[in-house]
């Protein structure tokens, strides 16, 4: 099933595509989610979720661009944690922060905004991917989603 909508996301170039990985500007998206937790931290209210889910979505997405992955939607960069080899504690907050971030954007609810904590250590998971994302790690995760996209 997972390799399934892997396979659906890498095969629609609106959704996901494998390009050359990006050093710079996955250093980039990471700086960005360090500068959105820190004014996370000093709000309240569904402000607060909304900027708490983008400072994760960008660690995240820093480490989809170390590996090449592109991607424009939100439920496929997710659904790329599996391959990247996160466990399945972060993919799961990973979901529920995505849909407290549109229940308070989009419906506007009331939501309650994730622990500081709980996004900082997201972050910080993230930032250790990106030290152990050597060009070999890369290169295998790579391979996979070629084959992901033959289907």
């Amino acid at each position: 099933m997972a390799e399934d909508k892997l396979s659906w996301c890498f095969n629609n170039k609106k959704r996901m595509l494998l390009e050359k990985p990006k050093e710079h500007l996955s250093e980039s998206y990471m700086k960005e989610a360090d500068e959105t937790f820190e004014s996370m931290a000093k709000i309240k209210g569904k402000w607060k979720a909304i900027m708490g889910y983008y400072s994760c979505y960008n660690a995240l997405y820093s480490v989809l661009i170390k590996c090449g992955i592109m991607s424009e939607n939100h439920e496929c960069s997710i659904e790329a944690m599996k391959i990247l080899g996160f466990e399945e504690e972060f993919i799961d907050f990973m979901r529920k922060m995505k849909q407290k971030r549109i229940d308070a954007q989009y419906y506007l609810k009331d939501v309650e905004s994730e622990n500081d904590n709980k996004v900082k250590e997201f972050i910080s998971e993230c930032k250790k991917f990106l030290v152990i994302m050597n060009d070999a790690k890369v290169e295998r995760i790579r391979e996979q989603i070629k084959e992901l996209m033959k289907w």
